[in-house]
């Protein structure tokens, strides 16, 4: 029931609104249709510099991400190799103490 009532309000607030509207609109109706045609335009280029903002952010963000995921991988790849290497020695080392020993 509650829901209902809320409901109802609703509309007759949006009816009042609009009938307050025509009834004290500054403009004649063709001023306020071109008005609301321009404010269209207005919003619509508004959304287009703004989408445009975002893709270049975007577009930004994805490089950075891009460069530091080559930097970890290139350092994480030194380090690899770095571990390979001394391992390498480790095992020549070893062996030639082996082979000294025999």
């Amino acid at each position: 029931m509650d829901d209902e009532k809320r409901l109802s309000y609703f509309f007759l607030g949006l009816g009042i609104g609009v009938a307050t509207g025509i009834l004290f609109a500054p403009k004649a109706g063709e001023e306020t249709r071109r008005m609301i045609r321009d404010k269209a335009g207005e919003g619509k280029d508004y959304l287009r510099r703004r989408s445009e903002e975002f893709r270049d952010q975007a577009s930004e963000f994805a490089d950075t991400a891009m460069e530091r995921g080559r930097e970890t991988l290139n350092r994480q790849r030194d380090s690899f190799s770095a571990a390979v290497d001394a391992g390498r020695e480790a095992y020549r080392e070893a062996s030639t103490r082996t082979t000294g020993d025999a």
